[in-house]
């Protein structure tokens, strides 16, 4: 459930971004699509980097290390 969840979030992230790309080259110069579209990834961005943060904090996640050998 929490990978999917991140995921999801990584989906959204995309989405907006490839938005944001569509819109920054279909649309006039007195759009805000643009902006409006990447204000939300940025915004989902740091939503997630901080549930990611938190759900390690409270144990709901363990991060690992890479075994070397």
């Amino acid at each position: 459930m929490k990978t999917l969840i991140i995921v999801g979030f990584l989906g959204l992230i995309l989405y907006n971004l490839g938005a944001g790309l569509y819109y920054m080259l279909v649309d006039e110069s007195t759009s805000k699509r643009t902006v409006n579209a990447l204000t939300k990834r940025i915004t989902l961005s740091v939503v997630l980097i901080l549930g990611v943060a938190l759900a390690a904090y409270t144990g709901l996640i363990q991060f690992h290390g890479i075994n070397p050998g």
